[in-house]
């Protein structure tokens, strides 16, 4: 690799994809042929109005949420993309959330708990994408203290641990937040293999958008991904229950969103089931919920029983 790519590859690393782009473009001269080289100044070329665009926004949290909504457009971008090159994804991704962490590390003295979490939550995603996982779970870990039972928190410290190979801590964690809330978790930001690999399973069902993140936990308990227990409080059984409850009265009407609304319910009752079975309750009470997801989906019930 000659020494104008290595310099490219430098200044992508540092979140300066124009100066890259014309070193690449001298780098091209010799090498017409080079596609690591023509897919750099691609990658480039996204970048750089991305960049421009940042550095006219004077609020530095507007600022890293744009580098990283345009993570997301250039994930989908890389989609299109005939062939990839993974050290030019890896000096994108470490300039992008470089320049992103500067942002959010401006707002480190922020007082509001909730955008403090916020803050933390994404100064943690950085850190978990530049590699320093244990960094990014010291944030995580502050963030939720800040704001506790944030599905985005909790989604990110499983990742973090499922990275650092703790694997059981992790489906911990990933149980909790798609039982908290799996819409407000995004799975472009999630890089473990063991979520992403349940996530590609569950759209080879057919199933995408805000679908996808209802029936993940649902597949997630079938395919033995989300099975590290814990105990329930008495509070917290009271509200799933409660849940439970609104749930079916809501299922109920003809005009309901049942493609959400049915594994929404499917999951709180494998929760419930799980509490019966961990306090010893009559096996009455779970072969009840049993014949309940048996009625919402039949395809579900087999898988679960198997």
């Amino acid at each position: 690799m000659s020494d104008e790519i290595l310099q490219a590859y430098s200044l992508m690393r540092s979140g300066n994809p124009a100066e890259a782009k014309a070193l690449l473009n001298g780098a091209l001269v010799y090498e017409l042929e080079n596609q690591e080289i023509l897919f750099a100044i691609d990658c480039c070329n996204f970048w750089i109005d991305v960049v421009a665009r940042s550095k006219t926004m004077d609020n530095a949290f507007e600022r890293g949420e744009n580098y990283c909504n345009e993570w997301k457009n250039f994930l989908r971008f890389l989609r299109r993309e005939k062939k990839t090159f993974d050290r030019t994804l890896f000096a994108v991704k470490t300039g992008v959330f470089s320049l992103a962490l500067a942002c959010y590390n401006q707002l480190a003295g922020e007082k509001d708990p909730a955008q403090k979490a916020e803050v933390l939550r994404k100064t943690g995603l950085c850190y978990k994408k530049l590699g320093s996982y244990e960094t990014a779970r010291n944030c995580l870990a502050e963030a939720n203290s800040v704001k506790p039972d944030t599905a985005a928190i909790i989604a990110e410290m499983a990742d973090c641990y499922a990275l650092c190979a703790e694997e059981r801590q992790a489906k911990v964690l990933f149980r909790e937040a798609f039982y908290v809330d799996p819409q407000k978790i995004d799975p472009a930001f999630l890089d473990s293999e063991l979520i992403q690999c349940l996530i590609r399973n569950v759209q080879d069902k057919g199933f995408s958008g805000a679908a996808l993140m209802e029936w993940i936990p649902v597949y997630g308990q079938l395919y033995g991904v989300f099975t590290v227990k814990r105990k329930l409080r008495p509070t917290e059984i009271a509200r799933l229950k409660q849940e439970i409850y609104a749930k079916e009265t809501e299922i109920k009407d003809p005009s309901c969103q049942a493609e959400f609304l049915t594994p929404r319910l499917i999951n709180l009752y494998f929760w419930l089931i799980d509490h019966y079975v961990s306090a010893n309750e009559d096996v009455s009470k779970i072969n009840d919920i049993m014949t309940r997801i048996k009625i919402l989906d039949t395809d579900i019930y087999e898988l679960y029983v198997k």
